[in-house]
């Protein structure tokens, strides 16, 4: 199924009402991402606070563990949110994750350390940081649906970019706090204080967004077909509206897609910092330095594809960057035995945030091919559970396979991920090509 099919479809500009939709949903995910990704930059510093201290094996695997907490319970978000999102409405879900992304943020500026109470500190601090995990989960998908579903190609797609902008965006602002914080002594609670009440500002902002056209739409026919019929509402669950399903082959395609980001991001921003304090002897404040660094580069990689989108087909710019990412990445176990400087190591990180494997700029293309009334649940469920299990094979995977294997161990996480990316691209450009879409 998809939406943008026909010229008729096509649009070039924004309404007034689409710009302030794009304004406050891009405001509201930089404000999520700030939140959610504060403290994994921070991780080097925070869980110093938090957690008990071991050796530096034991605490490779609290890092990865405390990683993983904020991705493992997301399925479970992706459920509650997407029957919130295909039942109540796309506005709904966003509106309510960013309450509860708000609040975690508050628990987390007051919370004691270890030292003052003990282990408490550290499952409070794990709770919160699932807690985090679901909210995010419904705020990204739920803006980029939103947003899919109020526009049409080709201004569809940078558009929706700007969401992975923001997103962007507020990793590396939350980056420049953990520098300020291990470098200049600010105190990173204010940080979260910061951010929880910008998010509540942002939720109660967001009450005054309009429900997806797609959606409302879909919902308004069926209605008044009923009305028009005298069909009492239980029917709908025979209504072939309702009981559309997408093709398994499209849903294992998207999920072989989402399955890019997380591998690529634990280990440009995880990994790499590990062999910086490890090889490189750096303290956390200079990891972090470095981190800000290296997402300004992903920052600038994602401004110059939001532009390319708008004249080159989405799947078109997948296709070249796994062309690359593959070769390189078969490569980079070579190149981490040969590093002798930050620097180098620096230009690999730089690589992997340029030629990440993501679904962006092409989001959009993969959404409008599941049915409408099923496209949030699939969608947040698939973006879950691919982040949960990635990241957990990711984390875990790593640490134990070069221990092993050494750096060469990373080749057996890094080449099937993008044989299974690449063949998801495939698909979604066979069914762009079947609709009439791909240029």
């Amino acid at each position: 199924m998809n939406d943008s099919i026909g010229s008729a479809n096509i649009q070039t500009k924004l309404t007034r009402k689409q710009k302030e939709a794009v304004g406050l949903l891009s405001v509201g995910t930089f404000l999520e991402y700030f939140d959610l990704m504060l403290y994994v930059h921070m991780a080097v510093l925070l869980n110093e606070l938090f957690f008990p201290k071991t050796d530096p094996f034991t605490t490779s695997l609290l890092s990865a563990f405390s990683f993983c907490s904020i991705f493992v319970f997301r399925p479970l978000g992706a459920i509650i949110f997407g029957y919130i999102g295909d039942n109540i409405g796309r506005k709904a879900t966003i509106v309510i994750t960013t309450f509860f992304m708000s609040i975690s943020c508050i628990i987390l500026a007051n919370l004691p350390t270890y030292a003052e109470i003990g282990i408490a500190a550290t499952w409070i601090i794990t709770m919160c940081r699932l807690f985090q995990g679901m909210s995010s989960m419904g705020e990204i998908v739920g803006a980029e649906i939103y947003l899919t579903e109020i526009l049409k190609p080709p201004i569809q797609y940078p558009i929706v970019m700007i969401i992975a902008i923001a997103s962007i965006l507020g990793g590396t602002f939350a980056l420049s706090i953990a520098a300020l914080s291990t470098s200049f002594g600010f105190n990173w609670r204010i940080a979260f204080w910061v951010g929880a009440g910008i998010a509540l500002i942002g939720a109660v902002a967001r009450t005054t967004l309009r429900e997806t056209i797609d959606f409302a739409d879909a919902k308004r026919k069926i209605k008044l077909s009923l009305e028009e019929n005298k069909i009492a509402i239980s029917i709908l669950k025979d209504d072939p509206i309702y009981k559309e399903k997408a093709k398994k082959l499209t849903l294992l395609s998207l999920f072989f897609i989402q399955c890019g980001w997380p591998i690529c991001f634990y280990f440009t921003y995880i990994h790499c910092g590990n062999i910086l304090r490890n090889k490189f002897e750096y303290a956390s404040e200079q990891v972090i330095h470095q981190n800000f660094l290296v997402s300004m580069i992903a920052l600038t990689g994602y401004i110059i594809i939001t532009f390319l989108c708008y004249k080159i087909h989405p799947l078109k710019i997948l296709k070249f960057k796994v062309s690359l990412f593959i070769p390189f990445s078969l490569l980079t176990p070579y190149l981490l035995n040969n590093i002798t400087s930050p620097s180098q190591l620096f230009a690999i990180q730089a690589f992997f945030v340029l030629f990440v494997l993501s679904t962006n700029p092409a989001t959009p293309v993969l959404y409008t091919h599941i049915p409408v009334f099923k496209r949030f649940t699939y969608g947040s469920l698939i973006y879950a559970i691919s982040r949960a299990m990635m990241y957990i094979i990711t984390s875990f995977g790593i640490v134990y396979l070069t221990k092993y294997l050494g750096n060469w161990g990373i080749i057996l996480i890094l080449l099937p991920m993008s044989i299974c990316f690449t063949l998801g691209i495939l698909h979604f450009t066979k069914l762009e090509k079947e609709s009439g879409c791909y240029y």
